[in-house]
């Protein structure tokens, strides 16, 4: 085969994987920009989607909260976690669980240190050795709850590197009434030594807890829960327990998400609620450190690739069949994996078009022709990308500022490859649970904040 023979082969591949690209973006583009034009509809006929804190109204006696938080090789970061926790909430009536494992004899020092100084801090320790899962710590602390006997009104999630808000429980405390359960933002914090790994997770959590939860409310579609931030009245969790007492599912690689749904599916809604501390002021949200590094941020997206996008179809199905909003929310749920196909589509067509030129450049022939159809495709997913990276940068830049704001553009580039890495590891792990392998907590090292005083309160 000639030169001319294979530059011609080449030529047609490339145009071939190029189509299958370019659809792919396309219905992705709409979808996303379908996504843009219900949250702009809502912010003109509603205005801020943000109130102050104080415009809501508190009951009388506040209520009382149980804090769960599951706590795996936490060590490193659950002592001063708790210390801050119990330092910044304006709350007078809450409890912290804490949940270990036998095994994990660290962890457990550092969290009876704070129990020792603090009875609102009770160390749980369970009877089977580390790591099962995050569900099955949680329904080791649930059932704790159950056998003390506290009369708690709901349950709040945490994980052992969060930084709470102080006036989180306040909000809680207003809304848990009309609610069954109330989601807060996540606002990762600015890692300045990982400004692509760790910063492309400011900017993904930005827009869709800036937007894409505020649509999936408005269109009353089943919430899933960030794992984190979250207050569950106690009658529902209770509601959805199961005859092992256990409301959460030990065999889910993200019980967080799907815990939301099932609490829709009973009946039992959450809301998702973006109040500001006063007037000017921040969002009332949870703040972490996300991974800083290229593994550590594959094995969280791949975590949440195999439970939502994989298992999650296998265990929930879909929602009640005239539900569209929920049907459509669990479609853009479970698009991550075929997203991730055209992903690899497009990154294949850009090195076939580069191949292609040169080929043609040394042999002094025409570049071929795409053809109309396929240009004017290309021209509008040109169009849609753009729009996407400016709403990118508009979220992040109403969060963090305009210094982080400007890495959005190159850091979407990073969460495609993160992305792309994380499917291979998803599949795989997918593969292993449908083979009988037990799901395993899948966690990722954590940090705490030296300081407290540049996470926005």
């Amino acid at each position: 085969m000639g030169a001319v023979e294979v530059l011609a082969w080449i030529d047609a591949a490339t145009r071939e994987v190029t189509l299958f690209a370019a659809a792919g973006f396309l219905i992705g583009g709409v979808d996303d920009l379908l996504i843009d034009l219900v949250w702009l509809v809502r912010r003109l006929v509603h205005g801020s989607d943000a109130p102050v804190l104080d415009e809501l109204t508190s009951p009388a006696v506040p209520h009382r909260f149980a804090i769960l938080v599951p706590a795996w090789d936490e060590s490193a970061v659950i002592g001063a976690m708790l210390r801050a926790t119990l330092a910044r909430l304006d709350h007078p009536d809450f409890c912290i669980l804490v949940g270990c494992y036998p095994n994990d004899s660290a962890t457990i020092g550092e969290v009876a240190a704070v129990a020792a100084q603090d009875s609102r801090v009770t160390l749980v320790v369970g009877d089977r050795p580390g790591p099962t899962t995050k569900a099955d710590c949680l329904n080791t602390l649930w059932r704790a709850l159950g056998r003390s006997g506290a009369p708690v009104d709901a349950i709040v999630l945490h994980d052992a590197e969060d930084v709470v808000h102080p006036a989180e429980l306040r909000l809680f405390d207003a809304l848990i009434d009309t609610h069954a359960a109330v989601q807060i933002p996540v606002l990762p914090l600015p890692r300045p030594e990982s400004p692509l790994v760790a910063g492309h997770y400011i900017d993904e959590f930005a827009e869709a807890h800036g937007k894409s939860l505020v649509v999936r409310t408005a269109l009353k579609a089943g919430l899933p829960f960030a794992g984190v931030g979250c207050a569950i009245r106690r009658d529902a969790l209770a509601a959805i327990t199961t005859d092992h007492g256990a409301p959460f599912d030990a065999g889910s690689l993200v019980e967080d998400y799907e815990l939301g749904l099932r609490l829709a599916a009973a009946g039992h809604a959450a809301h998702f609620a973006r109040v500001r501390e006063h007037a000017g002021g921040a969002v009332i949200s949870v703040r972490e450190y996300f991974p800083s590094t290229i593994g550590a941020a594959v094995r969280q997206k791949a975590r949440w690739m195999t439970g939502i996008a994989l298992a999650g179809w296998d265990r929930l199905g879909w929602g009640r069949m005239r539900d569209l909003g929920d049907h459509w929310m669990r479609v853009r749920d479970r698009r991550a994996t075929l997203a991730v196909i055209v992903l690899a589509a497009g990154y294949a067509a850009l090195l076939g078009w580069a191949v292609s030129a040169t080929g043609h450049a040394l042999t002094h022939s025409p570049l071929p022709n795409p053809g109309a159809p396929l240009a004017t495709i290309l021209t509008i997913n040109l169009a849609l990308l753009l729009w996407r990276a400016a709403w990118r940068i508009g979220f992040t830049a109403h969060n963090y500022g305009w210094r982080e704001a400007r890495w959005a553009p190159l850091r979407m580039i990073a969460g495609n490859l993160i992305a792309l890495l994380a499917a291979r590891r998803a599949a795989i792990r997918y593969a292993a649970l449908l083979a009988g392998r037990a799901p395993q907590w899948d966690k990722t090292a954590h940090a705490f904040p030296a300081s407290l005083g540049g996470t926005g309160r």
